[in-house]
């Protein structure tokens, strides 16, 4: 459902507005914290060391091929400058190894390429696992907490951001570390007077980078946050956007989009400006080594104590030294760009799951549906009282109906039941069982649920409706005796007739949520799943709201049929439907005002009855 939001937070979270005030100054996080998460995504890599053994060698054997370029070059140079006839054969033959060489250095970093880039595929696919599986542990209370489309952006975003980092940035690191000691060593063994050049420019250098990585982390940690909050704006306004067009309030979230845009896109700004800005501070103060090398190798070459060609390879080396630290400026804003991600991918890993069972929690079994709550109190936050003191108890077979205002605590009683939430005080019992001491699995399996919202996913009919069943009442059963099943359930609930107009009837593709039938249909599916199912127990919260009239007194008088011996529990506003419940509770504002049958209520002249008069007058 779409709500307008305000300045605030909604009751799904931190909204795009709500994040706005973000701070842009330097990002509090220690070192240590940093490393933590370096380190946690190492964890990914560490699986694959021999892989990453082979990678590391290979990269030092294309690196030190390459740095004995500018050595052969260098005395190629002297062969030609030298005193006496120039040799020729000499020059062509140390440039034909040069070639060789390079092409073979060129060869090794095309493999390397390719296996870093399929280390950091596999990398990304066990990330997303880890994290799909992570979302299907946490309780139903995150998802009430954050947006669907800040989800699927630490999912899709900010895992393929350290996807690209993995592939790239690990290997130019190796290469770095190389090729700055390699030309390191070459430079000092040509001339150490010259090499005392980088005794100044590296830690200025070294000291520029420090202290602007701070800075730089936490701008990229606030981008992955705005595109998370922008995706979580997009998602809704496109789910919603019947609403949006039939209250003509397109210029309000227009203009609410520009805003989260304009914030996006200022992040990202941000982000990127100063992460480039370190580029050409470090490429001038390099610029300038090599300015001053050339300087004092010229005095040195007139001072007779360097020939040219050493002069030639001394330069050639200080740019491969030189090259790599202005490239780690680049790498530095990457390696941040991932790590403010891969905060934000841990963090989501890090979210306490559901509560465990408790170690003597038994499994629910042969289940009559004696359902019992005692004192029950519950908050969704602190301080807001959902539930006081409510006490209820639904004999086994009994239809218990749950009316009321809407935000009475209808739904909060089904939560509870489903143990979505556990409550701050009272018991909840079933045969006499305290929910805590039964495992979460068997109690959610001796209930079929039916939620206002009808939710089904890409597949056939017949899979929508078998969904749940043939996993567990139909277990060992062939698809001919599930189907024997579906279809009987359809025809039950008054479905069977518009499935068999669908092109291809039990078989035809649902695309994704069923927008290709009506509400009224796919509502009309959802309840024939939950009749399918051999359960003791149903819940449904207002499952007829999408139906007309008569389908849903038809699909009353089936249920009654088909569960007979069963405990219900129905959530509806149509107090017609509702007449010949067993047991009526009724809500309001978190209590349990009045209990009773249809007659006794209106007998009372109380809430119900009033709840009554207003539909029926």
């Amino acid at each position: 459902m779409l709500v307008e939001r305000g300045s605030g937070t909604s009751s799904r979270g931190t909204t795009a507005s709500g994040q706005l005030n973000l701070n842009y100054g330097i990002d509090v996080k220690t070192k240590a914290q940093i490393f933590k998460t370096i380190a946690r995504l190492w964890l990914y890599l560490s699986r694959y060391r021999l892989r990453i053994i082979v990678v590391i060698f290979l990269t030092i054997i294309s690196n030190l091929l390459a740095l004995l370029g500018p050595m052969l070059s260098g005395r190629a140079i002297d062969a030609m400058t030298g005193k006496g006839n120039v040799n020729f054969h000499i020059v062509l033959n140390y440039c034909s190894w040069m070639v060789l060489i390079y092409i073979i250095s060129a060869g090794l970093n095309f493999l390397l390429t390719t296996q870093m880039i399929s280390l950091s595929r596999q990398c990304a696919r066990q990330m997303r696992k880890n994290v799909f599986d992570k979302l299907m542990e946490l309780p139903v209370s995150f998802y009430d907490k954050n947006q669907t489309g800040d989800i699927l952006s630490r999912i899709s975003y900010d895992i393929d951001t350290v996807n690209t980092s993995l592939a790239n940035d690990l290997l130019q690191i190796c290469t770095t570390i190389v090729t700055v000691t390699g030309s390191l060593f070459m430079m000092l063994s040509i001339s150490p007077v010259l090499g005392l050049v980088f005794l100044v420019t590296v830690p200025v250098s070294a000291l520029y980078i420090r202290h602007n990585a701070n800075k730089i982390h936490n701008y990229f940690r606030i981008r992955s946050i705005k595109i998370g909050a922008l995706n979580g704006f997009v998602e809704e306004i496109v789910s919603g956007q019947k609403t949006i067009k039939a209250y003509n309030r397109e210029k309000v979230f227009i203009d609410r989009f520009d805003k989260c845009n304009e914030e996006a896109v200022t992040a990202y700004y941000k982000a990127d400006y100063f992460s480039s800005s370190l580029g050409p501070a470090v490429n001038f103060i390099s610029n300038l080594s090599l300015a001053l090398i050339s300087v004092f190798g010229a005095v040195l070459y007139l001072a007779g104590r360097l020939t040219l060609g050493n002069m030639s390879s001394f330069i050639l080396y200080s740019r491969k030294f030189s090259g790599p630290i202005n490239e780690a400026a680049n790498i530095l804003s990457e390696v941040q760009s991932a790590a403010a991600a891969a905060d934000r991918f841990f963090n989501l890993l890090d979210e306490e799951p559901e509560k465990a069972d408790l170690p003597q929690a038994a499994r629910l079994a042969k289940v009559d549906g004696d359902v019992e709550m005692s004192k029950i109190d519950f908050s969704y936050l602190p301080d807001k009282p959902i539930l006081k003191n409510v006490n209820l108890r639904a004999a086994p077979g009994s239809l218990i109906a749950i009316v009321g205002h809407t935000g009475a605590g209808k739904t909060t009683i089904i939560n509870l039941l489903m143990r979505f939430y556990d409550p701050d005080r009272g018991v909840i019992s079933i045969d006499g069982k305290v929910l805590d001491g039964i495992t979460r699995e068997s109690l959610r399996l001796s209930f079929a649920m039916v939620l206002q919202e009808s939710w089904l996913f890409y597949g056939t009919v017949f899979e929508n409706i078998a969904y749940g069943y043939d996993t567990a009442a139909g277990a060992g059963k062939s698809e001919a005796e599930i189907r024997e099943k579906v279809i009987e359930a359809a025809k039950a609930v008054q479905a069977h007739h518009f499935i068999m107009q669908l092109p291809n009837g039990y078989d035809t593709i649902l695309s994704e949520d069923g927008i290709n039938i009506s509400a009224g249909q796919k509502q009309l599916l959802t309840i024939a799943r939950a009749m399918l199912l051999d359960v003791h127990m149903l819940i449904l919260d207002e499952a007829t709201s999408n139906v007309d009239t008569r389908t849903e007194i038809r699909i009353q008088e089936a249920m009654r049929k088909l569960m007979k011996d069963k405990t219900c529990f129905v959530i509806a506003h149509r107090l017609s439907t509702i007449q010949n419940a067993d047991l009526i509770l009724v809500m309001e504002n978190g209590q349990l005002k009045e209990q009773g049958t249809h007659e006794s209520l209106l007998e009372k002249d109380g809430v119900y009855a009033e709840l009554y008069r207003s539909q029926f007058g």
